[in-house]
This record gives C-alpha cells, structure tokens and sequence, in this order.
C-alpha cells in the first residue's frame, strides 16, 4: 500500500482490480467481437499509456485472448512530450518506451490508462496517437475516473467513478511495478504537487 502518503480510503483490493479488469475485457469483446468475427484480426489493437496502463493493458490483452482466441496487437505509449505543462516543469521529464508495432490507420484502438482526472493526459494522447495515422475509432478505458475534466476528454470503459475533493489522490498499483494490486484514496502531502495532476 501506499507508504508515504495518508490513506483514506482503501477502494479496490487485488481481487477488485481482478473482477474489475475481467468486466473491462467482456466490455470489449462485446464492443469488437462482432467485427472481429468478420474481419481481419489486424483491425482492432490496444495501446497502454505508460506507465501502469501498460501493465493493465498486457492483462487486459491476456483475458480476451483466453475467451475469444483472439490475440489483439498491443501498444505501448509514452507522452511526456505531448504534455501542455512539459516546458513548465523545472525537472527534465523522464521518457519512457514508446512502441506501437502496428499501423494505427484504419484501426479501431483501446487507450489504456489507470487514472484519469482533468483529461490532459488523455488529450496528449490523442495528440500522440494521431500523429501515428489516423485510427478508425479510439475508445478510451481506465480503472479510475476521478471527474473534474478541464478538458472535453470521455471516458467509454471505466472501473469507477471516484470524485476527490483538492489535495486527494487516487493510487493504482500493480503487481509488475508495485510488487502488490490495488487502489488506494490518499491526501497528498501539501509540500509537493500531486502525483496524477493533470491526468
């Protein structure tokens, strides 16, 4: 759990994060099994926003494989250079793996994240996308939606919907980077920025 902030809630457990992300792969497949009965396989693909949304993206990819056969492409995206505050920061961001081994034309894509909140994060990556081709659709799935959109960005598959008041946070962890599954509620020291902001 989360070490160095105060927790307030404890909002979804291993377990919850497991039903949740089963329910999220149904979701898709009764958005794209139709189409991918009919199609070639190559039409559908997810892509995971670095860094947790990768992971959950993998595990998305690994159930809809076990229910349908279907292996769909999966991305992974970086978009710290698509980010309106990236000239604001004092820090030089760090840049992680971007890697979509697929052309994203014509394509009908799942985003992956964990959280979303004012929906900037997710506008870069629309920026990011789009400059990759021009996908067919792209639906947007996170675990969290925290509200409070400064940006006209929606969500189509969402785990929760989990409204935080200023100088909250919502905590995804996984197991591939947090050695432990969950979702946490803290307050956020008010020394430092927090840690999902602009999201």
């Amino acid at each position: 759990m989360p070490s160095d902030d105060r927790i307030k809630a404890h909002l979804m457990t291993a377990q919850d994060l497991g039903r949740t992300l089963d329910r999220m792969a149904q979701q898709i497949i009764e958005r794209f099994a139709p189409e991918a009965a009919a199609s070639p396989p190559d039409t559908f693909a997810l892509v995971g926003m670095q860094t947790r949304g990768v992971h959950l993206a993998r595990r998305l990819q690994r159930r809809i494989e076990a229910q349908t056969g279907l292996e769909l492409p999966l991305g992974l995206l970086d978009v710290t250079m698509y980010r309106d505050d990236v000239r604001l920061r004092l820090e030089q961001p760090e840049i992680q793996t971007t890697r979509i081994p697929f052309d994203v034309t014509d394509r009908e894509i799942v985003l992956v994240d964990d959280v979303v909140f004012t929906g900037r994060t997710g506008r870069a990556a629309l920026d990011a996308l789009m400059d990759r081709g021009r996908p067919a659709t792209i639906q947007f799935l996170t675990i969290i939606d925290r509200q409070h959109r400064e940006l006209p960005i929606s969500v189509d598959i969402v785990g929760r919907e989990v409204p935080t008041l200023p100088g909250e946070e919502v905590r995804v962890r996984v197991e591939e980077v947090d050695d432990e599954d969950g979702v946490w509620l803290v307050q956020a020291p008010a020394s430092r920025p927090s840690a999902d902001d602009g999201r």
